[in-house]
């Protein structure tokens, strides 16, 4: 009789776990990313910024993006430049798709469109061209690994202010 009792327990008890185990993403979420970026646009440097996104969907999310990078004296030449990035974005969330039943980690895929500000200095004189300053479509792949409830690392490559990023993300 005690190993049935048992044993109807355990089986209810994974079926609960199965139930109540919390996704990582859901429609609603409020995410917002801060962090760092390197290989940012031109000569490299580190860049800083973030984006902000809501939960439209089971498995969308739309938001913003912004981030700055710069830097002086580049090799000597005197040189300062200074990128300022602004954009939206949407990001598609990969666990349904890919099955993964964690509720720690979530894998996104995105594209947004932007808006990218160069600025050159030489010796205290503005240079006249602003050469690759414009409007750009925006591509990321990113994840989070969640270590409390609401707040993640998170790392992406390919989007607004550094080619690799990486920092601290918080779900509300």
């Amino acid at each position: 009789m005690k190993k049935r009792i048992c044993l109807s327990f355990l089986c209810l008890s994974l079926a609960i776990s199965q139930v109540v185990c919390a996704q990582s993403y859901q429609k609603g979420d409020k995410l917002l990313n801060v962090g760092i970026g390197l290989g940012t646009y031109g000569a490299g440097g580190l860049g800083f910024g973030g984006s902000f996104e809501v939960g439209i969907h089971p498995a969308i999310s739309v938001g913003v993006l912004g981030g700055y990078s710069g830097r002086s004296n580049y090799l000597g030449s005197g040189v300062r430049w200074s990128v300022l990035t602004i954009g939206a974005r949407g990001s598609y969330h990969l666990g349904e798709l890919l099955k993964l039943n964690d509720d720690k980690i979530d894998l996104y895929a995105g594209l947004g469109l932007g808006y990218r500000n160069i600025s050159w200095n030489y010796g205290g004189t503005a240079f006249d061209n602003n050469y690759g300053s414009g409007i750009l479509l925006l591509a990321h792949l990113g994840g989070r690994y969640y270590f409390a409830n609401n707040m993640s690392a998170y790392a992406e490559l390919g989007s607004g202010f550094g080619t690799l990023q990486a920092g601290i993300s918080f779900k509300f």
